[in-house]
């Protein structure tokens, strides 16, 4: 009997003590998707009390800390759903196809245009009489899916805005309108406002356009977009409010007469890249942020300028590319599934010597794109440890997808990015297992990309405030700070 009890304990000792806990290792390597409440939202997107007919042009208010420097401004961001232009399609399917190829069009435009500028070769290759008659897309999908309410003029007109970090050009659809899309808002006039000024030919501004050309010493501009998509206009500057927290005169903005492409609903975009058009480099702003509500719920969060970021961020670094000076490339380094990094080589992510390659943080993409060997691998790693769950047929451009139509709760594998330094930013399960549909069927939110540049979206930064440090050259990630 002795010896029966004595092992006894020691059995119970190891099972208690040395041996790992389910619950522990649970944490390491899986984490609950909360599908039920994935699917409510889903289904509350085509709610008629879903749609919210007016926003407050005030700023959705955060406990901004003070720094020393330039004045915080802040503006309101609003995704897409959320907006009383965001319904033109039936059903969810329907919707998440039409986002899809939004985001197909995206990255194509993404991709040509780092091609092309690495080749020497501007991807609006037009003679300055073309831009009487711009080439004409067929595209009318709708736009990008995040907006901010910014003013322009004087006295100030607010406008939902498309934010674009992968963009320089500010640019918004003007009177007279040659050709105009559908907006929600009015349409810029110019005349009434008392600060628009048109920018001469030999300006700073007018010279830094990629594509200019001048009439009676007017500059005009013309951004195109690679998909088909451009805007076409005078070249001015303007005075830009930034809802009740300040403004800044004398910032270039497109005024757009020729327009076409997939801003239907907005008025125009708002460029937040690295050149030195954008609207981060022309307030002078040391910083700025943002973070990305739940795409289908009805949230409000802010994009700021010169606020401090959180002390909880996580920091990786923000590389530089000096043939490409618009898109804000990352420091990524790997990718952990279930809590082990999958095998690629690291250089897979570098920027070479010819200015190919490399990790961009894109807000307007929505679903991540890697490499394909890279893809590959995460999403063998990502199968292989999701045997559990019920397989079906891939959707649009997703190949690994789930019927969890009878589930409420599912054990997933962790999903986190691995940045220089070993820092480390994991990812919440509805930001790379997502609804494609209301019925049940979750696809994993990556894709593989047949070009050497991967690209970070905005599924995967839902949720998570990210902080572009210009001044020190960094990103901060810090989750749950919208």
């Amino acid at each position: 009997m002795a010896t029966t009890a004595l092992s006894l304990f020691l059995f119970l000792f190891l099972f208690l003590f040395l041996i790992p806990s389910s619950s522990s290792y649970s944490d390491q390597h899986f984490q609950l998707l909360d599908v039920a409440a994935l699917r409510h939202h889903a289904r509350q997107v085509f709610s008629q009390n879903n749609l919210a007919e007016n926003h407050p042009t005030t700023i959705h208010q955060r406990n901004l800390p003070s720094p020393a420097g330039p004045p915080t401004l802040s503006l309101t961001l609003h995704p897409r759903s959320s907006l009383p232009f965001s319904h033109t399609t039936a059903n969810y399917t329907s919707l998440t196809l039409s986002r899809l190829a939004r985001d197909e069009a995206r990255v194509d435009s993404i991709l040509l245009r780092h091609s092309l500028s690495l080749s020497g070769r501007s991807p609006s290759e037009f003679t300055p009489q073309q831009f009487q008659s711009p080439v004409i897309s067929g595209i009318r999908q709708g736009s990008g899916e995040y907006f901010a309410r910014i003013g322009v003029g004087r006295p100030a007109k607010d406008f939902y805005m498309v934010i674009d970090s992968g963009s320089d050009i500010s640019w918004l659809q003007c009177q007279p309108c040659a050709d105009c899309y559908n907006q929600t808002d009015p349409i810029f006039n110019p005349a009434a406002s008392a600060t628009y000024r048109t920018v001469t030919c030999s300006s700073q501004q007018c010279t830094a356009l990629e594509v200019s050309a001048c009439r009676t010493d007017a500059c005009l501009y013309q951004v195109s977009y690679g998909d088909g998509s451009y805007t076409v206009g005078n070249f001015a500057t303007d005075t830009v409010s930034f809802g009740t927290s300040g403004s800044v005169p004398n910032v270039a903005i497109g005024c757009g007469h020729h327009n076409e492409g997939l801003f239907a609903g907005a008025a125009g975009l708002l460029g937040l890249g690295g050149g030195s058009l954008s609207l981060p480099s022309q307030i002078k702003a040391t910083s700025f942020s943002y973070c990305l509500v739940n795409r289908d719920s009805t949230s409000s969060s802010t994009l700021e300028f010169n606020s401090a970021r959180p002390t909880d961020s996580v920091l990786a670094p923000l590389l530089s590319n000096s043939l490409i000076k618009t898109y804000h490339y990352v420091g990524l380094t790997g990718i952990n599934v279930g809590g082990q990094p999958v095998r690629f080589s690291p250089s897979l992510f570098e920027i070479g010597g010819d200015g190919r390659g490399g990790v961009i943080i894109d807000s307007g993409t929505a679903v991540t794109r890697l490499r394909a060997e890279v893809y590959n691998s995460v999403r063998d790693a990502f199968a292989s440890m999701a045997q559990d769950l019920p397989a079906t047929s891939g959707f649009s451009l997703f190949d690994t997808c789930y019927d969890l139509s009878r589930m409420t709760r599912v054990r997933v594998p962790t999903v986190s990015f691995q940045f220089g330094g070993g820092k480390t930013v994991a990812l919440r399960p509805s930001n790379y297992l997502i609804p494609v549909d209301d019925g049940g069927k979750f696809c994993f939110a990556f894709a593989g990309t047949s070009g050497t540049l991967s690209i970070i979206g905005n599924v995967q930064q839902q949720g998570t405030r990210v902080s572009y440090d210009l001044a020190n050259k960094y990103i901060g990630f810090s989750p749950n700070k919208c």
